[in-house]
């Protein structure tokens, strides 16, 4: 089949136009007619867009048409060539007698229960998963059933508008920085749940954390979903897709007791999954939480001494993890993709009082900064992490998991035994020792401010303290990211040296 650029596309009359591609959705070209005016097409992906709009746009006995309008799976129905060649390609076009049977009596029964056909956008799967789907999906209601048979005819209708219009270098704009920015969601849902399986991690020289209990699991989450069938809720006030906010907050309180991890991001990973499997018009899921520590109470025991009560817990102000998960449906919309997983830890605020300095950098007439070579440092610090396998933030198994408290630890540790020469140079080092303890990351990433005090008095008879007072904004910052590949390339240079 001959591929278009998307340049000639939008030089095409509407006759053209229409002939072209007015069987993307099937026997449905008005679907074709209505996006024409809003050309010309930016890419492909603004084309399909736009025809997906009309969809979402139309009346409900229209959608209800276009749905009806395509052919039972492995049924004798007349069908366009498309699905001819689609249903063909799944292996459906050659059942054996008792398959078809089978299929005959799904596709009857799902008929009659909902007016309308089955529909699955076929391409790339197997006879078994497509008759599997069928028989799951007679126990939705009407109203999911439309939802997701929309669903599958947006997706249908993309394979077949990449299958007649090529990605070259004239559909330049179809990068992820031009696309439709579309997601809604709910902030500040706050989940306390207790019991939850213990973490166990694997100790490391500067840190006494080997895990915690999970007495108390509290985290604070923000939740976002995306999806094109969200669209005519931004541009026609219709609300017929939308899980309500509060809905999702209800949603995740409720999952949160069938959890069965240990770790934040598996739990985040578990409720990302449920959305998906729960709301078939959903097509991604990006979550955030924070973790909310709670630090347990030591109180007297038989013998006189202190130890941890279980039950008496402390709200602790200390820094915690921040953790984002983002999930996505598979392209074959089979599937669940974990696309993004991230873990920081914010503001820990360090404080060193000598041991540090900061010489040597250009003078000019811009220059009032003295050169300092024994100062107190005080920095504000954020460090984040990404595993190379980032399923090895979810279930906390095989000693793989990377708990903010050893970070912590490891970056408190190096301050201490580093003279630093800079700030960049602290967090290189620091940079430098997770990496080592922690191969499993794939990067690290660094962002301070320099909040050093300012001297008032430097020196005070018969004391080696000196008084500081808060320095005055603007502050300088700095940021740095590092993967493995440093850490080779500093052995490689200790080696030499």
């Amino acid at each position: 089949m001959k591929l278009y650029t998307i340049g000639q596309i939008n030089k095409m009359a509407r006759p053209d136009f229409l002939e072209l591609l007015g069987s993307i959705f099937e026997h449905s070209p008005w679907v074709a007619e209505r996006a024409y005016p809003y050309g010309p097409f930016k890419d492909r992906f603004y084309l399909h867009r736009t025809m997906l709009e009309a969809v979402y746009l139309a009346h409900r006995e229209e959608q209800l048409a276009l749905i009806r309008a395509h052919p039972d799976l492995a049924g004798r129905l007349q069908m366009s060539e498309a699905s001819v060649q689609e249903q063909k390609g799944a292996g459906l076009s050659d059942l054996s007698p008792e398959e078809f049977t089978e299929f005959t009596v799904c596709n009857t029964e799902y008929t009659r229960k909902f007016g309308f056909p089955f529909i699955m956008a076929v391409k790339g799967s197997s006879k078994d998963r497509i008759l599997e789907a069928m028989k799951q999906r007679l126990h939705n209601d009407y109203e999911a059933e439309i939802r997701q048979a929309l669903l599958e005819i947006a997706k249908i209708s993309q394979f077949r508008i990449e299958d007649i219009i090529g990605s070259g270098e004239d559909e330049g704009m179809n990068k992820p920085s031009n696309k439709r920015t579309l997601y809604y969601g709910k902030g500040d849902v706050l989940v306390y749940r207790t019991y939850v399986s213990p973490l166990k991690v694997e100790p490391i020289a500067e840190s006494t954390y080997t895990g915690t209990d999970n007495v108390i699991f509290a985290l604070n989450i923000k939740i976002a979903v995306s999806g094109d069938a969200f669209l005519p809720s931004f541009t026609a006030a219709d609300n017929s897709m939308i899980v309500a906010t509060d809905s999702m907050k209800n949603f995740i309180l409720q999952q949160a007791a069938s959890f069965e991890g240990c770790t934040v991001e598996g739990f985040l990973l578990f409720i990302a999954t449920k959305f998906l499997d729960t709301y078939a018009h959903m097509n991604g899921i990006d979550l955030t939480a924070e973790r909310l520590p709670f630090d347990p109470m030591k109180v007297p025991s038989a013998d006189g001494t202190l130890e941890e009560s279980g039950l008496v817990f402390r709200r602790s102000h200390n820094e915690s993890g921040v953790f984002t998960v983002k999930v996505e449906r598979s392209v074959d919309g089979e599937g669940i993709e974990l696309v993004k997983q991230s873990a920081v830890i914010s503001n820990l605020q360090l404080i060193k009082v000598s041991g540090s300095s900061f010489a040597n950098f250009i003078r000019d007439e811009y220059t009032t900064l003295p050169e300092s070579f024994n100062r107190p440092l005080f920095i504000y610090l954020d460090i984040g992490w990404s595993y190379a396998n980032a399923l090895d933030a979810e279930t906390g198994e095989n000693n793989r998991y990377v708990a903010p408290e050893q970070i912590s630890d490891i970056t408190h540790t190096v301050f201490h035994q580093e003279s630093s020469e800079s700030i960049q140079s602290l967090i290189y080092k620091i940079g430098l020792r997770i990496l080592e303890r922690f191969p499993q990351l794939g990067i690290i990433w660094f962002e301070s401010n320099n909040r050093t005090w300012e001297t008032v008095v430097d020196a005070i008879a018969g004391s080696k303290g000196q008084v500081y007072t808060e320095p005055r904004p603007p502050y300088g910052f700095q940021g740095f990211s590092m993967t493995q590949e440093d850490l080779v390339e500093a052995k490689k240079i200790r080696t030499l040296e």
